[in-house]
């Protein structure tokens, strides 16, 4: 049966946190790498394309919104089953019960269930319910509970008659009522033979001293805030883990560029003079050494010439 009027957060914040943490790591890891692996496997073209913007982290702003969100009612969860326990523990009568408004009575109604071992749905902590409030589930059976907190005011046949069509009509297999008064003759006589239980104030005082905690025993550690931070913790260390683990391998800073600059040419080399732009100077016979005055100007001035025709035809070599 689905809870009236209640968003994602206070539907989450109804289970035991551990199961509230659970949901928001399984949330986390299906929009992160769900949706990615989903969709690249997808011969569809746009498909495809999600699965790789998905692989790429653009879906885990949501994922981490699922995860606070799923946390954030976990949180919840953990004090309001630490306020359960306190209520719970700390009645001492008809009179204490009395002093309570309804929503507290459900609360502790509720967890008087659960310490006998029922799963419970609060269902109509949303607000005044003249309907169902708990559902306790246990041995695959479904019971439907409504509490009244009528303080003088006799519970009257209709309730009950109430109370059983609603158990046809969900088809549960038992009914509990859970008051603070007593029943009408009326009214107990219609529940005779039938799946239904009428618990007054004296019965829920006697279940609750039945299953109250002696002060002076501790805490299981699932009660303590350790664990809940411990949860937490170990859950974005898995995350930490597995995004390190994903993240694709990149090259190093010193090596990633690819040098693409050509060497700068170099200057241009000026051809050597062609030995056919020389014109070629006989070499010194030097079986001809002049041996006179005359001889030897004469020498002197074909050198001296010779000279001036290199220096023309001869272009300077860097």
């Amino acid at each position: 049966m689905a809870k009236r009027n209640q968003s994602g957060i206070a539907f989450v914040a109804s289970m035991p946190w551990p199961v509230g943490i659970a949901l928001g790591f399984i949330a986390y890891l299906a929009v992160r790498y769900g949706i990615g692996w989903y969709f690249t496997t997808s011969h569809n073209p746009y498909l495809s394309g999600l699965g790789d913007a998905s692989a790429k982290g653009i879906y885990a702003p949501i994922g981490w919104m699922l995860l606070g969100g799923c946390w954030i009612a976990a949180t919840a969860s953990f004090f309001g089953q630490a306020k359960r326990r306190v209520l719970l523990d700390t009645q001492t009568g008809i009179d204490s019960l009395r002093r309570m408004d309804w929503k507290e009575f459900e609360m502790l109604t509720g967890e008087a269930f659960r310490r006998q071992g029922y799963a419970i749905a609060e269902n109509g902590l949303g607000g005044a319910d003249g309907g169902i409030d708990l559902i306790l589930r246990k041995n695959g059976k479904t019971t439907l509970v409504q509490c009244k907190q009528w303080r003088t005011r006799q519970i009257s046949v209709n309730v009950v008659r109430e109370m059983y069509g609603l158990l046809t009509h969900h088809r549960a297999d038992a009914v509990k009522i859970v008051a603070l008064a007593d029943y009408t003759a009326d009214a107990r006589r219609f529940a005779q033979g039938k799946p239904i239980e009428l618990v007054d104030g004296n019965a829920l005082v006697a279940t609750v001293r039945s299953v109250q905690r002696p002060k002076t025993r501790p805490l299981r550690f699932i009660d303590t805030p350790k664990a809940l931070i411990g949860c937490m913790v170990v859950g974005l260390l898995a995350i930490a883990a597995l995004s390190r683990a994903t993240r694709p391998a990149s090259l190093p800073a010193s090596t990633s560029a690819v040098r693409t600059t050509a060497p700068a040419p170099s200057a241009p080399q000026r051809p050597l003079p062609s030995v056919a732009h020389v014109r070629a100077v006989p070499a010194p016979d030097h079986s001809q050494t002049p041996q006179t005055d005359a001889e030897l100007r004469d020498w002197k001035r074909r050198n001296a010439a010779a000279m001036k025709i290199l220096e023309k035809t001869t272009k300077e070599v860097p």
